[in-house]
């Protein structure tokens, strides 16, 4: 790892480094392989982007090695880079992730803005595989190939659609909030992202996704995926802000569209 550049960005690329040979130094023969994924994977990724990564293990990490672990993040986070606070992943046994896992096993989890390890399924879906198999940036062992089995577009559309209707489950019966203007355009992109998803079969970035939504959806919806996008900056400042009403009440007529779409994409395939 003497020249490691997996990014641009000369800063992160200090992070990336301390981070995977910490993880490898003390996972010892654990350790198979590290990715980094998400937008800087797949592209138009900025300095508001989180640090996707996934780390492939052998097995299960053992309670000596979580302890050492658990120190060794929240040395990380405290790194002179804001890069470091925003690393989030998950630790993935290599057999776990070859292909989909219907169980949702959890998996050691970090996530973003957070020095701790938590048991969680977050990144335990088809997307993160396809995401590392087809665009993953190896920093450390093998080829993605290797390990994770082809995703097809129908199962790619399968589980986003059913993604789709259990956000919207828990935002309707008012388990997810959307009153702060973090969660509020979050909620905007993410759909958007998931529409794309059902047209192509394909996982695109934020902006990729709000692009193709805005030449794409009703032109109603134009200005509120504008203005969702341009609210993106600053989401650690934005979290503790109210949402304008008139945009989460917007925001959850678009949630109702988008599931009509997501409906009428289902029937168009039976």
């Amino acid at each position: 790892m003497d020249e490691f550049f997996p990014t641009s960005d000369l800063g992160l690329n200090t992070v990336l480094h301390e981070f995977v040979t910490s993880v490898q130094a003390i996972l010892g023969n654990n350790f198979v392989s590290a990715y980094l994924q998400g937008s800087f994977a797949i592209g138009d990724w900025d300095a508001d982007s989180d640090v996707d990564f996934l780390i492939v293990t052998e097995h299960n990490v053992s309670d000596a090695d979580l302890l050492a672990l658990q120190a060794m993040h929240a040395r990380i986070y405290n790194l002179r880079s804001e890069w470091a606070k925003h690393l989030e992943g998950s630790y993935f046994p290599k057999e776990l992730l070859k292909n989909s896992d219907p169980a949702k096993t959890e998996l050691l989890y970090l996530d973003n803005t957070h020095d701790k390890l938590i048991m969680s399924d977050h990144d335990n879906t088809l997307v993160v595989r396809w995401v590392v198999r087809e665009y993953g940036i190896t920093l450390a062992g093998f080829d993605s190939k290797k390990f994770i089995d082809p995703v097809s577009a129908d199962d790619l559309r399968q589980e986003v659609s059913a993604l789709m209707h259990e956000w919207a489950e828990d935002i309707f019966a008012g388990r997810w909030g959307m009153n702060d203007r973090w969660a509020q355009p979050f909620a905007v992109l993410s759909y958007c992202r998931m529409l794309h998803t059902l047209h192509t079969g394909r996982i695109v970035s934020k902006l990729s996704g709000a692009r193709w939504a805005k030449s794409t959806l009703d032109n109603r919806w134009t200005g509120l995926i504008q203005r969702a996008w341009e609210e993106r900056p600053n989401p650690s400042l934005k979290v503790r802000q109210m949402a304008e009403p008139s945009e989460v009440n917007s925001t959850l007529e678009f949630i109702h569209y988008a599931l009509e779409l997501s409906q009428r994409h289902e029937i168009s395939r039976l």
